[in-house]
């Protein structure tokens, strides 16, 4: 099993959603962040005005798939997240050794 964090753009968010269940994959998490990556703090939009936002706000998208899901979730993640800019985000790849469904205790691929 295969644990994907993509952080993307929070308006990519629908597209990256819709894509992701499109592959299959129905369970998954969403959570808004704020952070920064390798790009240059430089004013931006916001409310009507420009300003500089050091934390910019950010979607994290987090899914737990088998291993032959992962490759799909990533490429959906990727070409529904991408705008060509700095800032469009980061996707992160770990290996999870086991999942517990805690109503049944199902465990492993069962249990996602």
């Amino acid at each position: 099993m295969k644990r994907i964090v993509g952080y993307i753009r929070p308006h990519k968010l629908e597209a990256v959603k819709s894509a992701i269940a499109a592959v299959g994959v129905s369970g998954l998490s969403v959570s808004d962040v704020r952070g920064t990556g390798n790009s240059e703090e430089k004013p931006t939009w916001f409310g009507g005005d420009e300003q500089l936002i050091a934390l910019p706000i950010r979607s994290k998208v987090e899914v737990v798939v088998a291993d032959d899901l992962a490759e799909d979730v990533i490429e959906a993640i990727l070409s529904h997240a991408r705008t060509g800019e700095p800032g469009d985000g980061k996707v992160f790849v770990e290996k999870v050794l086991d999942s517990v469904r805690i109503r049944t205790e199902e465990r492993g691929l069962d249990a996602i």
